[in-house]
């Protein structure tokens, strides 16, 4: 899973930094020794939480009607992280390195491509409509 800006890009900078960032994580694990497996999973774990913690302001920010789902589908990702880094702190990588290598980027794409891309789409429309308001009131106001 490597990032590709034309199937993975949502046009938002906030959120395509943040994934090209979960995309190079993902890229490290399903390549990684066991020695630097830990490290990484680690790593992952804490961009993961402050991703979705990013994500769920953004949510709120711009009042995203699907903040429930969408939410609901990073806390049950989340849980998984955290039942396999139980694994992964006592040495037993094996399902972890699976569900990197399938269950997770399988999640990605499909996450991406329907939750995050309607996240996008709402705040993309939610700042156009900001910077529409904003010209109509400095042309009413000059």
């Amino acid at each position: 899973m490597d990032w590709d800006e034309s199937q993975y890009g949502l046009g938002l900078e906030e959120m395509d930094g943040t994934h090209r960032e979960f995309v190079a994580l993902v890229c490290a694990l399903q390549t990684a020794d066991a020695d630097n497996f830990a490290l990484l999973f680690q790593q992952l774990l804490e961009h993961t939480k402050l991703h979705f913690v990013e994500e769920g302001r953004l949510m709120r920010l711009y009042k995203f009607p699907a903040l429930g789902e969408h939410e609901g589908e990073h806390h049950r990702v989340y849980g998984d992280l955290l039942q396999f880094n139980r694994n992964v702190k006592n040495g037993r990588l094996a399902l972890a390195r699976a569900y990197v290598k399938d269950g997770l980027s399988e999640w990605f794409k499909l996450h991406l491509g329907s939750m995050d891309a309607a996240l996008a789409a709402h705040i993309l429309r939610c700042q156009q409509s900001e910077f529409e308001i904003e010209g109509l009131i400095q042309i009413g106001g000059t």
